[in-house]
């Protein structure tokens, strides 16, 4: 019969910590090197004196560098570090941005009204910043020219490159050939600024106009711009 085996008293248990660093009584090494409070260089001492040191400041001995020969403690608060290491990893993930990635996709022999439109929808998502993944697929004896998808992958990173660049260079994938364009700093900001431009226009021939003495006839005065936008 095989003997039973003893569970270990309360005090033996190993209790696994919560937090990623070693503080106090828990860091085991003999020595390390001591930083202090305000990052000073105190020296190479026991760990044991480390310790009292941090305690008579009020403070915690917090071991920053393990894989230091001998491991680098430093002297803190160490409830007002977590706090900032927490208020910083909160913030990054709050400014973070989740980046989108679209795709277009082209035939070699595209018409021109249909490169136009393939051509919108790219600006369009670029300006929104998000990636475009643009695709041409071939299709039967089109894959014996492959320089032909090439030639239209560049001609539309020439088109877009004030707000487009190319992350991705041309590279054949089976029957695809597949380019990625990123948003540069430009994209989504030359429209507003056209706006912002043609809303000043509006505005001061509006005030060129409120100076007149009379109001022009009903027939004269000017009807409202209607704006043609191609696909």
């Amino acid at each position: 019969m095989r003997p039973r085996r003893r569970r270990p008293a309360l005090n033996e248990r190993v209790v696994p910590r919560a937090r990623p660093e070693r503080i106090n009584e828990e860091i085991r090494v003999p020595r390390v090197r001591l930083v202090d409070e305000k990052g000073g260089q105190v020296g190479i001492v026991a760990t044991r004196e480390a310790v009292e040191f941090a305690e008579k400041k009020g403070l915690d001995l917090v071991e920053v560098a393990p894989g230091a020969d001998p491991p680098v403690a430093r002297v803190m608060d160490y409830s007002k570090y977590r706090y900032e290491q927490e208020q910083r990893a909160k913030q990054a993930r709050k400014h973070q941005l989740q980046i989108q990635v679209k795709e277009i996709k082209l035939r070699p022999k595209i018409g021109t009204h249909d490169y136009e439109t393939k051509k919108g929808h790219i600006v369009r998502f670029l300006n929104q910043r998000a990636k475009v993944k643009v695709t041409i697929m071939f299709r039967g004896r089109e894959t014996l020219h492959p320089e032909r998808g090439r030639d239209l992958l560049m001609r539309v990173a020439e088109d877009v490159k004030e707000i487009g660049a190319i992350e991705q260079q041309p590279l054949l994938d089976g029957r695809n050939m597949v380019m990625v364009l990123a948003p540069t700093k430009n994209a989504g900001v030359k429209t507003d600024a056209k706006g912002e431009d043609l809303e000043g226009s509006e505005e001061a021939l509006q005030s060129e106009r409120s100076g007149e003495d009379s109001a022009p006839p009903r027939d004269a005065q000017p009807q409202p711009r209607e704006e043609v936008v191609e696909a």
